[in-house]
């Protein structure tokens, strides 16, 4: 896999500090999750409403990808062009949370939508501003093959004790004491959410500080003589990057569909009769998704990110295909962990196995993108992954904005127009259907999805190390270590010298 001396390498601490700021936003993501239920429960918004309103607030958040993303690559300041950002962005979310969860309920109700709308949106930009520094910071955390990889280990485990323990606790502790989504049980739940994004924040920082220089920055001096209008040209002629903007954004729509809250509520409340099962569900599959997530990096390592991806999305696919039919089949009542036959065997290790071949394929998108940064810049000379990582994160987000307005539409179709299913709901045919559909059906339509789009993307594990090659040659070659001279592009001439290219 070529010399060592051609890489970036990073400390072990460095790689699991930074992945935390993938964490600090997903505090976020998880506690918003339930904010349907404050909007409509408490607030007094409808279903169709909240439905539409988290829809378009999704849009907004892939519209100000793009901008904040050119933000990134032309900031230059004394602490780094990644490090402001991901503060600016963390202080602006906890912020907006705050007063969203504080003032929208106690407003006219006149107001409450123009308000809820307004907030929602400033804490978006809070939100694009630090988890775009995810993508982008990840080539100058470390260009090493085998390093890369190790990002989605951490990263993944933060995100399964994040969405499984955090349902767990929500489901088994909050809920039970608060007696429902109550205005108690959000005030406690988002206190939990700022305090721990806030520390995780402050590790991802020291996490990327030393890497967070100009010495780093692709193959210029940190910032590029770019204009907003080449965003169309890098989207058009990267292939790479389209063909990993479908996979991930079908399977990211999955991942939204089977977390809704509504799903959630109907699969384990209604059609299993016990909500609280949701959360020691998802304790029972964190260590099967740690045991995947560990082999399937490690298989990374030695096959590259593109190959393991694929095996990744085939497991989730066919699991996923087997849960679909294994409930049309049998009565879900029957699965219990007071009294566990074959059903509840049957069915805890096979979803236990499609929850963690889901999250390992989650996980491995990122350094993927990193991966797309750096063709860009052995293609055009550019290092420009602010905007590589947000034209991705605006259509992925595009595509998986769906995701509540499908849900929630769905809902209305059959009847539930101004309040959400709750645990007590009727099991009937459609709702079964209904359920069942957008858990497992939908989702197997994105893994097909992404399947197809893997058999064009071409950086696997032997053009990645020819890239890697590539960009420490011309960097030798141009003197840009030494000297900091910006080299734009990479010529064709300069492209035939090199060898096994």
């Amino acid at each position: 896999m070529g010399t060592n001396n051609q890489y970036n390498s990073a400390k072990l601490w460095q790689i699991g500090f930074f992945a935390l700021n993938n964490t600090a936003t997903n505090l976020y993501m998880f506690a918003l999750g339930f904010v349907s239920y404050y909007a409509t429960g408490i607030g007094g918004l409808s279903v169709v409403v909240i439905s539409t309103i988290l829809t378009a607030m999704r849009v907004f958040d892939g519209i100000t990808d793009p901008i904040i993303g050119f933000v990134i690559d032309k900031t230059e300041t004394k602490f780094g062009k990644f490090r402001p950002s991901m503060i600016l962005g963390n202080v602006i979310m906890a912020i907006s949370i705050l007063v969203m969860y504080s003032f929208t309920h106690q407003i006219p109700k006149s107001f409450q939508f123009i308000f809820f709308v307004a907030v929602y949106a400033v804490y978006v930009i809070g939100y694009t501003f630090q988890s775009a520094v995810t993508k982008a910071a990840q080539t100058v955390l470390t260009n090493n093959p085998k390093q890369r990889p190790l990002f989605s280990v951490f990263d993944s485990a933060y995100t399964i004790a994040i969405f499984t323990g955090g349902q767990m606790f929500v489901a088994s502790y909050l809920v039970a004491k608060h007696g429902g989504f109550t205005m108690s049980l959000f005030t406690e739940l988002n206190t939990y959410a700022l305090i721990l994004s806030g520390i995780c924040t402050v590790l991802a920082v020291i996490g990327i500080k030393d890497k967070d220089r100009k010495e780093y920055f692709g193959l210029a001096d940190g910032t590029e003589e770019t204009k907003f209008r080449d965003y169309w040209p890098i989207l058009k002629n990267n292939r790479p990057l389209q063909m990993l903007i479908i996979a991930a954004s079908t399977d990211k729509l999955a991942g939204q569909l089977v977390r809704q809250p509504a799903i959630v509520v109907l699969f384990f409340g209604v059609i299993l009769g016990n909500y609280a099962l949701s959360g020691t569900i998802g304790l029972i599959t964190i260590i099967p998704s740690l045991l995947i997530t560990f082999y399937g990096i490690n298989k990374a390592r030695k096959i590259g990110l593109k190959r393991a991806f694929v095996m990744g999305t085939w497991a989730v696919l066919i699991l996923f295909a087997f849960l679909l039919v294994f409930f049309l089949i049998i009565d879900p009542t029957k699965i219990s962990l007071q009294n566990i036959g074959i059903t509840t065997s049957v069915f805890l290790v096979v979803y236990s196995l499609a929850m963690a071949f889901q999250s390992l394929t989650s996980g491995i998108v990122i350094p993927m993108i990193a991966d797309v940064s750096d063709y860009e810049t052995f293609t055009t000379g550019r290092f420009v992954p602010g905007m590589i990582g947000t034209v991705f994160s605006f259509i992925d987000k595009l595509i998986s904005s769906l995701a509540p307005a499908i849900v929630g539409f769905c809902l209305a179709i059959i009847g539930f127009k101004d309040s959400l299913p709750q645990m007590d709901e009727k099991l009937t045919p459609i709702l079964l259907l209904l359920t069942l559909g957008l858990k497992f059906g939908a989702p197997i339509l994105g893994f097909i999805a992404s399947l197809i789009a893997m058999k064009f993307y071409v950086l696997d594990d032997n053009k990645m190390e020819e890239i890697q090659t590539a960009i420490a040659a011309i960097k030798t070659q141009a003197g840009v270590e030494k000297t900091q001279e910006p080299v734009t592009v990479i010529s064709e001439e300069t492209r035939k010298e090199m060898p096994a290219l």
